[in-house]
Order: structure tokens, then C-alpha cells, then sequence
């Protein structure tokens, strides 16, 4: 049976609707799309909310989606800078494409689903090898997904509208961001009335972390400490997933300030100065 990969591209930012005679797109416009400056991908066995996790972020809002068919790329500007973040197919039929992701990337994030075991174990066993492309200086968090599944907290740190408490407050003291990796509650009633146990604990999240700094060489003495690195999240409700991404963001900041620094050191060369230096001039005849 034939398998046809396909890779999305999705931007955070609304694209402009090109017209598609052909040579519509010329050398300047294509000289004015940027690049991005960093790339972090999304690691993480099939239904443990991946991509919910990206549209939660990117567009505020929860929905269903379909497993995703190879990969899908979407591009954030934060700031100044420009980043890739990688959303990667958790079936195994698609399990060696993740090297190819994960290939120069300054940030990867381990997800789970906090409801299933398995889907913890998955991370060492299946996709810790593929991280393997990633930059020697590469950074990893443990993402434990569905926690309004599981966390009285998680279920009630959302408004309506999809934006945590202390986004929606505008008066008076903000308060405080929740920490990464809490402690939930044990076996709360879920937003569909009935009772999830938990099967991934804190422990579990910050000894996998552990593992990972082992696997990869690194000491922990020198490392990202895993109380830093281990979150728990809900695509449903919002629940700790902006304190997640802009944590990672501004950790990979200075992969991004030496990154320009190599661009702006290195010599380039200008397509378009180089194809009308070379041309010769017709002969006109008189």
C-alpha cells in the first residue's frame, strides 16, 4: 500500500490571496518573505492533542481536528523574530519523517496525554531517538495535555472566551500565572461529568526529563531545570498553554540572536544583481 505524505503550511498571521496566473510572483516579492529565525516541533504519540495545543495558541480557540497526515507548519512572529513550529503526525506509519522535523531544531516538545500511560512511554521508546537531528544546544519540555480532564484548576482556568483569568481581568491586581506541573486534585469530575483518573503524575513528567538529560549527555547541573520544563496544559479550556509557548520563546532567544548573528556575518549573494550583471547586451540593429 502506497503512502502519499503531505506537509501544511499554516501562518498565524492572515496570508494575502495571490493571484495564480503564472509569474505572478516575482524575485522582490519572494526577497520579502522572511525566514524563520528559529524552528520548535511538536513531538508526541497520535491523540494526545498536538494540534489542538498549536490552534489553542495560535488562534485562541479550541477545536476538533483530524490526525494529522505527515506535518503541518506554522509560522508565529514573536516580536521581532519569526518562529516555525513544527506540528508532526503521531501514527507510526509516518514515524520516520520525525527526524527530518526535528533537523535543526532549538526547541522540542515531548506531549502526552496525562490520562494515559502509555502515551508517557511512547516518548522515550519512539521519539526520543528522533530528536537526534536536533542542535547540539537543543531545548526539551514535557507537555502533559487533557489536564482539564483531571485538574479542578485546569477546568477553571478559562473563561468563556477560551482566555485564562488573567488575561480577562483588566482592573485591579493580576493574578498569579499558574506554575508548571501542578498538583491536581485527586480525581475530579471532568467537564463531561464523569471521573478520569490520572495516570501520569508530576514524578513521572520531571523523571522522563531526567532520562532525556542522561540520553543526550548533558549534566543537570548545567541543564534547564525540570521544574521549568515539565507542564501541564488544556487545549479545551487555554490552561497553562500561553505560559508554555512564550516560556520556550523566550528560552530560545539567544539560539535566535546567534543565528542572526551567523546570517549577518556570513557573505550573501544578490540574485537579482547577479542575473542582470550577467546578461549581455542584444546587438540593435540600425
Amino acid at each position: 500500500m502506497k503512502v502519499k505524505y503531505s506537509i501544511e503550511c499554516v501562518s498565524a498571521r492572515p496570508l494575502r490571496r495571490v493571484a495564480k496566473r503564472r509569474g505572478s510572483r516575482t524575485m522582490p516579492e519572494l526577497s520579502k518573505m522572511r525566514k524563520p529565525d528559529v524552528k520548535v516541533v511538536i513531538l508526541g504519540d497520535m491523540n494526545v492533542g498536538k494540534t489542538s495545543l498549536l490552534h489553542r495558541y495560535t488562534e485562541k480557540k479550541f477545536k476538533d481536528t483530524i490526525s494529522t497526515v505527515g506535518g503541518a507548519f506554522f509560522l508565529k512572529q514573536w516580536g521581532p523574530y519569526n518562529i516555525s513550529i513544527w506540528d508532526t503526525a503521531g501514527r507510526e506509519q509516518f514515524h520516520g519523517l520525525g527526524s527530518m522535523y526535528c533537523r535543526g531544531a532549538a526547541a522540542v516538545i515531548l506531549t502526552y496525554d496525562v490520562t494515559n500511560w502509555q502515551s508517557l512511554a511512547e516518548l522515550e521508546e519512539r521519539f526520543l531517538s528522533l530528536t537526534d537531528t536536533a542542535n547540539h544546544d537543543c531545548i526539551y519540555a514535557i507537555v502533559g495535555n487533557k489536564a482539564d480532564l483531571t485538574d479542578l484548576q485546569a477546568q477553571l482556568g478559562a473563561t468563556q472566551d477560551g482566555l485564562t483569568e488573567d488575561q480577562g481581568e483588566e482592573d485591579g491586581e493580576r493574578p498569579r500565572v499558574p506554575s508548571a506541573c501542578p498538583t491536581p486534585p485527586a480525581s475530579p469530575v471532568s467537564l463531561s461529568g464523569a471521573s478520569v483518573n490520572k495516570q501520569v503524575s508530576r514524578e513521572d513528567a520531571v523523571a522522563l526529563y531526567g532520562r532525556i538529560l542522561r540520553y543526550k549527555g548533558m549534566e543537570e547541573t548545567n541543564s534547564l531545570p525540570a521544574d521549568k520544563m515539565c507542564f501541564e496544559t488544556s487545549a479545551k479550556t487555554g490552561y497553562n498553554v500561553d505560559p508554555l509557548f512564550e516560556a520556550l520563546f523566550d528560552m530560545v532567544l539567544p539560539s535566535i540572536i546567534r543565528k542572526r548573528t551567523e546570517r549577518e556575518g556570513s557573505p550573501t549573494v544578490d540574485l537579482e544583481e547577479c542575473s542582470g550583471a550577467g546578461k549581455r547586451p542584444r546587438p540593435v540593429c540600425c
